[in-house]
């Protein structure tokens, strides 16, 4: 399947789009019925009509936001029109719920008059806390954003302009502070005169920037006094534009550039060039921003000057400058004060608490996600990640205190640290698992082989694994057979390789290491030599040996059969251990690690602790803070039985071995994931409920996550093997293209933390 079908699919299937509205209150009942529409629903639509705030307390205004749009000025699509663009919006939907837990609208209006959407918000605003406007292009826009937020009392903000502004700005505060120049001193020049460009210019004026210091640059040159179209009379006279002519000689970008401080491009790929660089003042700062390619690389900019300071829009290079930082978490700040606007203040406050955040000592989490061993104030880090979860309680915070201090707010939070709590429990320091353990293994791909390298859902999720760089995909299999599937499937798959086992220069050497393993465990050399010559045993030893890092197989054999292989290849590093299985569940940004599920069919208490131990090292590797309840169907003490006994006693053995462990027993399955349950037993060290959960048996948990995914509604990742001491999986036989690719990244993230615990 191509990249452009896998689009295609991403979008369609299984139900077309990316967001769907979801119920919050029951609807199953007669009464239920009754309370949510007629008669029921008339007693908060009078309060509402004699209280007009109060539809911030029955309906979910103050948590909804407009995306807005015209479809002229789609990404780097441009005038592609407001049905074509919605996909687009329902993307920037996702990203607000995802990352701060905004609800979104998105509207597509198909009218390029600014007027008639300026009436078409206006008449639509009783339905929205806050309107984001997207897309639009200039100088349209910005008389659109201006007779909005004159008009309305809610937040209207449009990220194009204000999004990249802010962020950049950030970057430009510690910029300033890195090469101890004077803001108000340096000279900048703009490449592109758009929404953004202007946006960005004169947000940096509110940042201390000289407005005599700033030039803007268009696609026709340098914006000075005496140009027609920024003269007034002029038929295309454009008052944004004509607000920052100056009078100067300069023509072109590279006439500006000479002696300039900052470079601020977001216009287009390889505008500025080597000489322009060289030819800026000292300590040039260069935010090349245009996307997805900058107006300079990152290698060319470093080549042309060691001083240079860059940031761009990529995330393969340091201080990436993504709109992502921002948009979410200043509605969320606006949002939770009621404020009325988002007004300058409000933006200089999220520019400074991204820059305050870049400062701060980078908690491992972060280090983690993106495999560094630090990350440091200074030229290649001058704002945070957009993975750092600490972003929302900074941003979102700075937002609301700002709208509380510049009095647009109409709920104004008296209690900071406990709204700080709010945010922090709202998003979880587990919040996006999965994404950023896919960019944690981008740090330092590992090699992943597939047993079942011929099989098609393979080939996909080789192709996923390069596209987003995971690792190198070994494919066990016949080449010509993959050749052909690729072609049928129109995989490109460049980067893998492929490992035909009769033909492997390390057959014989597998072959002696795996007789000297099983010769005393009646296995003859012939037999060793049939063994090796399997994809099942072949693979576990090109990780037992060093010429790959992580195993996956399973997808198409059952789990018993899968796993002896392994079991046998590590027969010497495994004596004495209970073997075990997990699967990760994200739910809600919450996650839960369940086990056993695929191993120990009635293990004993002895075991239990091991699988327990087993899940708190797992945890702790996935950056989650373990909590261990141990289920049965009785709730300490409620029932007694040879099951609940022996959970009991695996608890009693787990207190005695870790008596720091944040681990109860035995408990029913509601209560230990139900805070407001287990206040009934006050007693229990799971007063915020539990996050793993350890079974009786594999009866429950194998039956509990396959209820669990077929439900639906939530991501399961696994089975995740514990206990030994090399990244090895097994797949759930009929395993997704998603499953194969989320279990490589957590395989790969494991080499990558053994080969760290290795050096030390």
């Amino acid at each position: 399947m191509s990249y452009d079908e896998e689009a295609r699919d991403y979008h369609r299937l299984p139900h077309p789009g990316k967001i769907a509205v979801v119920p919050t209150k029951p609807c199953i009942t007669q009464r239920d019925l009754a309370l949510a529409y007629t008669p029921g629903v008339a007693v908060p639509c009078l309060d509402i009509e004699k209280v007009p705030d109060d539809a911030y307390q029955y309906t979910n205004k103050g948590n909804l936001v407009a995306v807005v749009s015209n479809g002229t000025a789609v990404l780097g699509l441009g005038n592609i029109g407001a049905l074509a663009g919605k996909p687009v919006m329902e993307g920037k939907g996702v990203l607000f719920k995802r990352f701060a837990g905004v609800d979104v609208f998105d509207i597509e209006l198909d009218t390029k008059d600014p007027d008639e959407i300026v009436r078409i918000c206006e008449v639509m605003a009783p339905t929205f806390g806050g309107i984001n406007l997207e897309d639009i292009r200039a100088p349209e826009c910005f008389h659109i954003e201006e007779e909005l937020k004159k008009r309305l009392d809610i937040p209207v903000f449009h990220d194009d302009q204000h999004g990249t502004a802010i962020i950049s700005g950030a970057a430009l505060l510690n910029a300033m502070e890195v090469t101890g120049k004077d803001i108000s001193k340096i000279r900048v020049v703009f490449s592109g005169a758009g929404a953004a460009g202007i946006a960005c210019a004169k947000f940096y004026e509110q940042l201390g920037v000289s407005h005599e210091n700033v030039v803007l640059v268009d696609s026709k040159g340098v914006i000075y006094k005496g140009r027609e179209d920024v003269s007034p009379g002029h038929p295309k006279y454009n008052p944004y534009k004509a607000y920052f002519a100056q009078a100067t000689g300069a023509r072109s970008l590279a006439d500006a550039l000479k002696d300039a401080d900052v470079f601020a491009g977001v216009s287009m790929a390889n505008l500025m060039t080597k000489a322009m660089v060289r030819s800026m003042a000292e300590k040039p700062v260069v935010f090349a921003m245009a996307n997805p390619d900058p107006e300079i690389t990152y290698e060319d900019a470093k080549a042309a000057r060691s001083d240079v300071i860059i940031a761009t829009g990529r995330s393969d290079y340091p201080n990436q400058v993504n709109n992502v930082l921002g948009f979410p978490f200043i509605f969320r700040g606006a949002l939770d004060v009621r404020a009325k606007a988002i007004n300058e203040e409000m933006k200089i406050a999220a520019a400074k608490s991204l820059a305050g955040l870049a400062k701060e000592d980078v908690p491992d989490v972060v280090l983690e996600a993106y495999g560094a061993d630090k990350m440091r104030f200074g030229p290649e880090y001058l704002i945070p990640k957009p993975f750092d979860p600490r972003v929302l309680t900074w941003e979102a915070l700075a937002v609301a205190k700002a709208a509380v201090d510049s009095g647009v707010a109409r709920l104004p939070i008296k209690d900071w640290d406990a709204y700080r709590d709010r945010l922090e429990n709202f998003l979880g320091a587990e919040r996006e698992t999965m994404r950023r353990l896919i960019h944690q293994a981008q740090q330092h791909p590992k090699r992943i082989v597939f047993a079942e390298g011929e099989d098609h859902k393979v080939l996909r999720a080789a192709q996923i694994i390069i596209d987003e760089k995971i690792g190198v995909p070994v494919l066990l299999g016949r080449q010509t057979v993959i050749d052909k599937a690729k072609a049928e499937m129109g995989l490109a798959l460049k980067g893998i390789e492929v490992v035909d086992i009769g033909a492997s220069p390390f057959f014989e050497e597998y072959v002696q290491e795996y007789f000297r393993l099983r010769a005393r465990k009646g296995t003859r050399e012939d037999e060793a030599r049939r063994d090796i010559g399997t994809r099942s045993h072949f693979g576990p030893m090109m990780v037992r040996m060093g010429h790959a890092d992580v195993f996956v197989s399973g997808s198409t054999r059952y789990y018993p059969t899968a796993i002896g292989p392994m079991l046998r290849v590590m027969s010497d590093k495994i004596k004495n251990r209970t073997i075990s299985a997990a699967h990760l569940v994200i739910k809600d940004g919450n996650n839960f690690l369940i086990a056993d599920t695929s191993v120990n069919i009635d293990p004993s208490a002895e075991q239990l602790v091991a699988v327990a131990e087993g899940v708190h090292k797992l945890a702790l590797r996935l950056n989650m803070k373990p909590r261990i309840g141990l289920l049965s169907f009785s709730a300490f003490g409620s029932v007694r039985s040879p099951s609940s006994d022996k959970m009991r006693r695996a608890v009693g053995l787990l207190w005695e071995k870790h008596p720091d462990w944040c681990v109860d027993g035995e408990v029913q399955a509601d209560i230990a994931v139900l805070p407001d349950l287990m206040k009934d037993y006050p007693f229990s060290k799971l007063e915020k409920g539990a996050n793993c959960l350890v079974f009786p048996n594999l009866d429950a948990a194998n039956i509990a996550f396959r209820l669990l995914r077929s439900l639906g509604g939530l991501t399961l990742v696994g089975p995740i093997l514990i206990g030994l001491d090399a990244p090895m999986h097994i797949l759930q036989r009929g395993a997704s293209v998603e499953e194969m690719v989320n279990i490589a990244a957590i395989g790969a993230v494991q080499a990558q933390q053994l080969a760290s615990t290795a050096l030390k």
